[in-house]
């Protein structure tokens, strides 16, 4: 008899932490999902990342993966963004999959962007972006943060939300990368057994095409290059102004999620990590 480990190691988180898997999970982004005909489906994560970011990105890539609807494959980067160069790049999307970069940004007051490129309700495309100009000394520079950011923005791109945006509540229990909380320096934050439930009801039906990249094709889905149609974009998005409008406020009274509308259909949010 072949054992679905996958289906295994879900059911074990879920028993340990006393979780049932019922349609009480709350926190999706705006419903917004990648379309696909089967589960569980692979979303391609693009390195674009410093060597100091590598290991948090596959260990965030393999807790993701335990889903029972998702896995991730950490890929060869496909932006503009360079390594080992210091310059701030615009982490140019790709169609069909996350790109994830991370560079010396400067004080812009985040630490991490979350990206997804929407047409209809199906998501096409996706950034991550990390602000190495918070991350490389300090405060920041622990395991513990740089898990949390990454874990917490690549969830985003699925079309994860928040379980909370408070820092001055306690942590959520068990601790999930998807909470604001300040983590212990040496903690690797990941995902709890409250994100895997909620991506099962996010990704409960079936699509007729994917919109990720399958490797069938050259070009999954329509988003392009910024813009939904294969064109580069002409909205600057490392410039906060071009982010559009403001959907909602974190508990310290940021903005912190964005809309910008393309037309035809097709939009931009922005979900921003604030530094404390």
């Amino acid at each position: 008899m072949k054992i679905n480990h996958k289906a295994l190691v879900t059911s074990l988180l879920v028993l340990s932490f006393g979780v049932a898997l019922v349609a009480n999970a709350n926190h999706s982004w705006g419903s917004y999902h990648w379309a696909r005909e089967s589960n569980p489906f692979t979303l391609k994560l693009g390195d674009n990342v410093s060597a100091s970011w590598d290991s948090y990105l596959n260990t965030s890539s393999s807790q993701w993966s335990l889903s029972s609807v998702l896995d991730t494959s950490v890929v060869a980067g496909g932006t503009n963004n360079t390594k080992g160069r210091s310059t701030p790049k615009n982490c140019v999307p790709t169609s069909g999959r996350v790109e994830i970069c991370s560079e010396n940004y400067g004080n812009t007051g985040w630490l991490g962007i979350a990206q997804i490129w929407v047409s209809g309700g199906h998501i096409v495309q996706g950034t991550t972006k990390l602000n190495d100009t918070y991350f490389n000394s300090g405060f920041y520079n622990t395991p513990g943060w740089r898990s949390l950011v990454v874990c917490q923005e690549v969830g985003h791109n699925f079309g994860l939300g928040h379980q909370d945006e408070d820092f001055n509540n306690l942590p959520v229990d068990p601790h999930t990368c998807m909470d604001y909380f300040v983590p212990d320096a040496n903690e690797i934050v990941g995902p709890n057994a409250h994100d895997y439930e909620e991506l099962d009801l996010i990704y409960s039906h079936l699509d007729s095409f994917n919109s990720y990249d399958d490797g069938s094709s050259g070009d999954s889905g329509s988003g392009g290059n910024g813009n939904g149609k294969g064109k580069p974009s002409i909205v600057n998005l490392d410039n906060p102004s071009e982010w559009g409008r403001s959907l909602k406020q974190d508990a310290q009274g940021k903005d912190n999620l964005f809309v910008r509308d393309l037309g035809n259909g097709r939009k931009v949010f922005t979900h921003v990590f604030w530094a404390r």
